[in-house]
């Protein structure tokens, strides 16, 4: 009603944001506490439905409702390993993990290493890959908060990332884990109805049924006809050929750096010399002057700007997969190369799943074991209704951009062009100079699908606002859990058990929220640096947990003779051989896939660490003492079934 009576977008956007970070505030303010049970573990009362809601809004973060259904625009079949690699991970969990760790008690995946494994030497690498791998997922969250803000309050995307910082902050500093659940149910039921709403009306528009995961198969069959239809257009492949022939201008002028550079910048000047003496008009002169200022300084400069410039140009020549092929590829072994891939990524993903320390620890807050394995059911079935969900937003998306976008006028083109354009998120070119819009031409981030949904199909804005608001509450449910794991491995495993285990409880909590600001501060700085796309980021992080944590907790609990020397060298080793294949493969670390082995993508980097892992704790532990009678004891107590007496009785013991 607001919107028919005249309110403008930017101030639509900004009730939705600040709105809901204010409910979050009151639930944080509402639930302070002082107490340490409370404050680590919500003093073990959350009932199973709400942990399972809350688990899932603390899983469903920025990569889930951002990232993946621009993933499966994109990837198509192949996104679908995030799918199943998440959703299977869930079962690692509650088979494997969730309800030992409940009956052993405690408050963090670090005190059950330093337990299990006698000592501290593996509560310090535990806490080590807990701050790492939650860090690396932070920066993911913290970024997206950036994107969201700086998108619809209109304010620049480093601005935007401290902006956000306040939000996530205001939730977790007062109350901890007590503040971070009941805020996380919040977030969850404002993300879910915000990711389902805009699918729903789209879904009706295109097809006139509102049931997307039902009906997107029927569309997603039209699609392959459309895409048939736009592969073989002639100006399509025009278009491919011209992005051929500038990527090959590239590869020449990389080749005579560094003449080429000072052939390129006389030539600049020449241009911004006869367009001063011709009289041109100011635009153009400024223009050119702006390319003149941006060319590059250095040989070296120039060597990595033109190959990035190669490569996107390369990226344009070819068609896109078809969005329904399975593994596709022009030959057999870029075939097996795909199938590889997808097979390596969804074993790291489920195994990351059941690793990552943010997840664990909520199973910690259930009143009991019974009350975990439940609360991994309800887990599974929040986080479902997303997943169902978003082949459904790729397909509809993909729909949208081919049938109205694509062979557009790019001078009536639609706002929404330009409004992300601003923020760097959609670019067009028009390289053959003929006014329409070919696929080719047209660039758009994946981690911007879903949020251009609504004005892609020209939906009121109000629901953009819904959406960016169920973006928000998805970062800052699953940052804040992060931010609580990180500072609390920093000041409860770090600090209260290694340094001083005499320190007061005021002092523990004093020290656990410094150090929480110190870490959010930081995290907000990495992420306005854009180091890399959501999802891959978020990948990695679970690349990290998995090798450095499933060996060790799935060995711990089911294998008696895995001891301290083992297990250490295990998270070392597996953690050790994930970084270096990050830093091998990937770009922004200076390395190439031209040293990947079996040609696995760097964001599967462990499905490497993982078997090292296994293999140097089992070899290890034989070849060194067992752990003593009590540590072995303690692994039958974690997996014998006990009374509810007993059960108190063996948590106050420990």
């Amino acid at each position: 009603m607001a919107e028919q009576l005249g309110l403008s977008p930017r101030w639509i956007g900004q009730i939705f944001l600040f709105a809901t970070i204010a409910i979050y505030a009151a639930i944080g303010v509402m639930s302070r506490t002082s107490d340490v049970s409370e404050y680590y573990v919500a003093g073990r009362r959350v009932p199973a439905l709400f942990n399972g809601m809350a688990t899932a809004a603390d899983w469903m973060s920025a990569a889930s409702f951002i990232g993946l259904a621009g993933t499966l625009y994109y990837a198509g079949f192949e996104g679908l390993a995030f799918v199943t690699g998440w959703t299977g991970g869930y079962v690692l969990v509650a088979l494997l993990l969730a309800p030992f760790l409940r009956k052993f008690g405690q408050f963090t995946i670090p005190d059950f290493l330093g337990a299990r494994y006698e000592g501290h030497f593996a509560r310090i690498v535990g806490v080590i890959a807990a701050v790492l791998a939650s860090f690396v997922y932070v920066v993911a969250q913290i970024y997206g908060v950036g994107l969201i803000t700086s998108r619809f309050i209109g304010i620049e995307f480093e601005i935007g990332v401290f902006v956000g910082l306040a939000g996530i902050l205001v939730c977790s500093f007062l109350g901890g884990m007590r503040a971070v659940t009941w805020t996380q149910v919040a977030q969850y039921l404002i993300l879910i109805v915000a990711y389902l709403v805009p699918v729903g009306i789209l879904s009706y528009k295109v097809t006139g049924v509102p049931i997307p995961q039902v009906m997107y198969g029927s569309v997603l069959q039209n699609l392959g006809v459309k895409e048939l239809e736009l592969f073989s257009e002639p100006r399509e492949n025009e278009v491919r050929a011209l992005y051929r022939q500038r990527a090959d201008e590239y590869a020449h002028k990389i080749v005579d750096l560094p003449d080429s550079l000072v052939a390129e910048r006389h030539a600049q000047m020449q241009k911004v010399h006869e367009l001063r003496t011709l009289g041109a008009p100011a635009r153009d002169v400024a223009s050119a002057e702006r390319v003149l200022r941006d060319l590059p300084r250095t040989p070296d400069e120039a060597r990595l700007k033109w190959e990035r410039v190669r490569q996107e140009s390369l990226a344009r020549t070819a068609h896109p997969a078809p969005h329904a092929e399975a593994h596709p590829g022009g030959d057999q072994d870029a075939r097996d190369s795909a199938r590889n891939n997808f097979l390596a990524l969804t074993f790291v993903l489920m195994v990351g799943t059941a690793a990552l320390p943010h997840i664990l620890m909520r199973y910690y807050t259930t009143p009991s074991v019974t009350e975990a394995r439940r609360s991994v059911f309800w887990s599974l079935f929040f986080i479902f209704l997303l997943y169902v969900t978003a082949p459904a937003y790729a397909v509809f998306a993909k729909w949208e951009v081919y049938s109205s976008v694509v062979g557009a006028n790019i001078a009536t083109l639609p706002h929404w062009v330009a409004s992300w354009g601003k923020v760097g998120l959609v670019r067009i070119e028009d390289i053959n100079g003929d006014g329409i819009l070919q696929l080719a031409e047209l660039t758009i981030n994946s981690d911007a699908i879903l949020l251009l949904v609504p004005e892609l199909a020209g939906l009121p804005y109000v629901v953009s606002g819904l959406v960016a608001a169920g973006g928000l509450a998805a970062a800052l449910s699953t940052a804040d859990g992060l931010l609580l794991t990180i500072s609390h491995a920093l000041s409860h495993d770090l600090y209260y058990k290694i340094i001083n285990p005499e320190a007061s409880t005021q002092r523990r909590l004093v020290i656990t929220k410094s150090q929480l600001l110190v870490v959010a501060v930081v995290a907000a700085w990495v992420a306005s640096l854009r180091p890399d796309g959501i999802l891959f980021m978020v990948g990695l992080a679970f690349s990290i947990a998995a090798s450095a944590f499933f060996p060790a907790l799935v060995l711990g609990i089911f294998w008696k003779r895995a001891n301290k020397w083992g297990a250490t060298a295990g998270m070392i080793v597996g953690l050790g051989t994930t970084l270096y294949y990050i830093v091998r493969t990937h770009a922004f670390f200076g390395g190439s896939m031209a040293d990947a082995w079996f040609d696995i993508s760097p964001i599967s980097c462990g499905v490497f660490g993982v078997p090292a892992g296994f293999l140097t704790i089992a070899v290890v532990s034989l070849l060194t003492p067992p752990p003593s009678a009590e540590v072995q004891a303690l692994v039958d107590f974690v997996r014998l079934p006990d009374s509810t007496e007993n059960l108190a009785q063996n948590e106050n013991r420990l």
